[in-house]
């Protein structure tokens, strides 16, 4: 009964103040909005512009060289014939069934996101894992970022910017970064302390710390913030298709709403074939990080 009470005599705004709230800052953002909403997409301008060249020249390319290109890639990471073969086979089939060009548009705002979040995350979680009051500010925002959901991500861009290509890149960064920035802020705080003041006897200044050393050691661990930070990305493909961005998620989205279920499949089949491509890929390179400096390490 006690808790009850305690629930019935908390005090909570009435309807009327709850809408005039809601109305001030709804106005409040649409005339943000108006004002400046031209201005700031002008900003992302060249972002734009970077986009659709490069989407434009994944979709020229001759699929052969992007296959031997891909596998190449993924050889040299690996070290490992078997995952080269599994990429070649897995683009082969994706070229089969149709789906070449929406792959190769979601390729490539994967890979500028991703390049995207690195250049943004790192620095952050160098600044971070350089400064407790920093991380103290940050580590709310992130953990903000991680638990809205993604929906939300998208009402305050497409408000501001409309529809297309640049909305769609903004909200995958805001919902992939948090790993890269995180994982980066602690690969650089367990690095040892006795390695660090032993580079500062030898005459080390604080650039050369971080570039020399700690970067270096915490590779490993940052490079496995960069394989969540793709992987979220993706998982972020058939939202951002709601707002415009072409790719494999708007086949995915219309047969939901049309029921195509071999249209949905296929294309999802060909989502997780990207995503398992970027992940093998990633975590071979950040093994053979591991296993570089732990060799370093016994010498």
């Amino acid at each position: 009964m006690a808790d009850s009470n305690w629930l019935t005599e908390f005090p909570q705004l009435d309807r009327g103040e709850l809408r005039d709230i809601r109305k001030a800052l709804d106005s409040g953002y649409r005339e943000f909005s108006r004002e400046y909403g031209e201005l700031i997409e002008s900003f992302f301008d060249p972002l734009l512009t970077f986009l659709v060249w490069f989407e434009k020249l994944l979709l020229a390319t001759p699929w052969s060289i992007v296959i031997i290109a891909v596998a190449g890639l993924a050889y040299w990471a690996s070290r490992s014939w078997k995952l080269g073969l599994g990429v070649v086979i897995s683009f082969l089939l994706i070229g089969y069934f149709g789906m070449w060009d929406n792959t190769m548009r979601t390729m490539s705002i994967i890979l500028v996101c991703t390049f995207l979040a690195i250049a943004l995350g790192v620095p952050i979680g160098i600044a971070m894992a350089r400064s407790d009051r920093t991380q103290a500010i940050v580590t709310p925002a992130l953990d903000i970022m991680q638990t809205m959901p993604a929906f939300v991500y998208l009402i305050p861009v497409v408000m501001l910017l409309g529809i297309g290509k640049i909305p769609g890149v903004i909200a995958v960064i805001i919902y992939a970064i948090p790993p890269v920035i995180r994982l980066t802020n602690l690969g650089i705080r367990l690095v040892d302390k006795d390695v660090l003041e032993a580079a500062t006897a030898y005459g080390a200044n604080p650039l050369q710390r971080l570039l020399g050393i700690q970067l270096p050691l915490a590779m490993p661990t940052i490079m496995a913030g960069i394989n969540q930070t793709i992987m979220m990305a993706l998982s972020m493909v058939v939202i951002a298709s709601m707002i415009g961005v072409k790719g494999l998620g708007q086949p995915v989205l219309k047969s939901i709403t049309n029921q195509y279920f071999t249209l949905g499949l296929f294309n999802g089949l060909a989502i997780v074939a990207l995503a398992i491509t970027f992940d093998r890929v990633s975590q071979a390179y950040a093994k053979r990080a591991q296993r570089h400096m732990g060799g370093l390490n016994n010498d």
